[in-house]
């Protein structure tokens, strides 16, 4: 059986218990969470989040994207978010590679180069500041008065909250192109 057939099946085991009115459409504890997609990081578990409680969005770095950006005015304007955690980790796959190395090896195998950015960083604390600047920066996120910076440490669980008392200028930043 593949790993998606076996995820199938898990999900219909879960609709035979699932009960729709138990999750609100709007976030019971009002935050979204900005987080790398590395599948180390269990978010719900290390934030002690049950379904139903906070939007969580996810991408490679944990960037605030354009799409990621997206996602928080979207989860503040209309479904009630209020306060933006930002968690970057260790050990980090973004910090492994340049995107101009990675848009030549895909503009090499493909012919074509990649037009958007990937957006690899040296430095994970440097790119926790640098998304919170982001976020901070946006006039189309109504809350950015509370917006908090992490580092979880992949090695032991923890998290570590980011010093943003010098923030990074949005233009600058440790992104490596």
């Amino acid at each position: 059986m593949s790993e998606i057939e076996q995820l199938l099946k898990n999900a219909e085991d879960y609709a035979g218990h699932f009960d729709h009115e138990a999750l609100p459409l709007r976030p019971r504890k009002h935050i979204a969470v900005l987080a790398c997609m590395d599948a180390r990081l269990r978010i719900y578990g290390m934030l002690g989040l049950n379904e139903g409680d906070a939007h969580i969005i996810r991408n490679a770095g944990g960037i605030a994207s354009e799409d990621a950006i997206r996602s928080i005015i979207i989860s503040q304007r209309l479904l009630d978010t209020r306060e933006i955690i930002v968690i970057h980790h260790t050990d980090c796959g973004m910090e492994t590679f340049t995107d101009d190395a990675l848009k030549a090896e895909i503009e090499q195998e493909t012919g074509i180069r990649p037009s958007f950015a990937f957006e690899a960083f040296v430095d994970a604390e440097d790119d926790v500041r640098q998304t919170i600047a982001r976020l901070q920066s946006s006039l189309f996120i109504p809350y950015r008065d509370n917006i908090r910076g992490f580092i979880f440490e992949v090695e032991t669980g923890k998290m570590r909250e980011v010093d943003y008392s010098s923030p990074v200028s949005p233009a600058a930043g440790s992104r490596i192109e």
